[in-house]
């Protein structure tokens, strides 16, 4: 057992050093911030003490575990952010929709968030060959140049159609090492915001939820012009529509598709590595500013679908969660 556990410390150690200096590309003349809570502890407390020997100055900072994805931290810790040139976050809600990364990121800090980070997803993903992420990212992306709906198709009931013409591809490979960049650690993934108020259809997401996790029931979201309007399932599907509802109607707008590219990456109900997974996509709702959109509000969900068939206009370049023309 005690062998088991020193293994398990040492694979966590690496995964940390694999995530600044590969991942944030940490320099030794560097400032480094942790920012993390109560939940997360052992991992930010890993990620700072690998800092320390890295760069210049390493800082460790503990908020309390916030309520929902996206809300913000304290103000002194969001200043703090703006003051240094490297920022983490392993937290269990997730910070990456928040005013004070967007803010620290105009200022030229680089920012790795990890919301709802495991040891074992850390340790995991952050041992994937990013060159094949990398690739397949690539890979999707020229695929989606010019396109201008996408349209997704399950065996369990879905089929939606988003506009998104215009609208910024994003990438995210865990790569985050030019100034002002940012991101999730772990990566691996293609996402874009559909343009509001367009989005029609039916979701049945039967992977996970964010904040929620796992589904066992699977959760069918009837999309009307943008909106979630009707939401029916099991208890997860209850606990999405509190969310929603404690929130506002903005919501139950839908904000983001986005298409797993880590081949290391498993279904395991925390959304940082669910969303991550090659062979789903996912579709959130809530909050967009970051990835080009109109949407503000404190909340951003992600809804995972697996084997999904995917459409480029009227091109099939998934089918039953397989990526066609690309070998993983």
């Amino acid at each position: 057992m005690q062998e088991n556990s020193t293994m398990k410390n040492t694979e966590l150690q690496q995964a940390a050093i694999i995530a600044l200096r590969d991942c944030m590309g940490l320099q030794p003349q560097e400032t480094l911030l942790i920012v993390t809570d109560e939940l997360k502890r052992e991992i930010g407390y890993v990620l700072y003490e690998e800092g320390k020997k890295m760069c210049k100055e390493s800082i460790f900072v503990e908020i309390k575990s916030r309520d929902i994805n996206g809300q913000e931290p304290p103000t002194a810790v969001a200043e703090l952010m703006k003051m240094v040139d490297v920022v983490v976050c392993p937290t269990q809600k997730s910070l990456t929709h928040t005013d004070a990364r967007r803010n620290a990121a105009k200022e030229g800090v680089r920012v790795g968030t990890m919301p709802g980070i495991s040891v074992d997803t850390m340790i995991r993903c952050l041992n994937a060959d990013y060159s094949k992420i990398i690739a397949l990212t690539d890979f999707i992306i020229k695929k989606l140049e010019g396109v201008e709906t996408i349209r997704v198709t399950t065996r369990k009931g879905t089929d939606i159609t988003m506009p998104v013409k215009g609208r910024k591809v994003l990438p995210s490979t865990g790569v985050l090492r030019n100034k002002g960049e940012s991101g999730n650690l772990p990566s691996g993934e293609v996402y874009l915001a559909p343009w509001e108020d367009g989005s029609n259809g039916v979701l049945v997401i039967d992977g996970s939820i964010a904040g929620i996790g796992l589904v066992s029931t699977p959760i069918t979201i009837e999309v009307i012009n943008g909106y979630a309007e009707k939401i029916t399932g099991g208890e997860e599907a209850k606990k999405l529509i509190e969310m929603f509802d404690k929130t506002g109607r903005d919501a139950r707008a839908v904000a983001e598709f986005g298409i797993g590219t880590n081949y290391k990456a498993i279904l395991c109900g925390e959304i940082l590595e669910d969303e991550k997974v090659y062979g789903t996509i996912h579709i959130a709702f809530g909050n967009n500013i970051t990835m080009g959109g109109r949407i503000s509000v404190p909340l951003h969900v992600d809804g995972l679908i697996k084997e999904p068939d995917v459409y480029f206009d009227n091109q099939l370049i998934m089918t039953n969660g397989k990526i066609i023309g690309f070998d993983v």
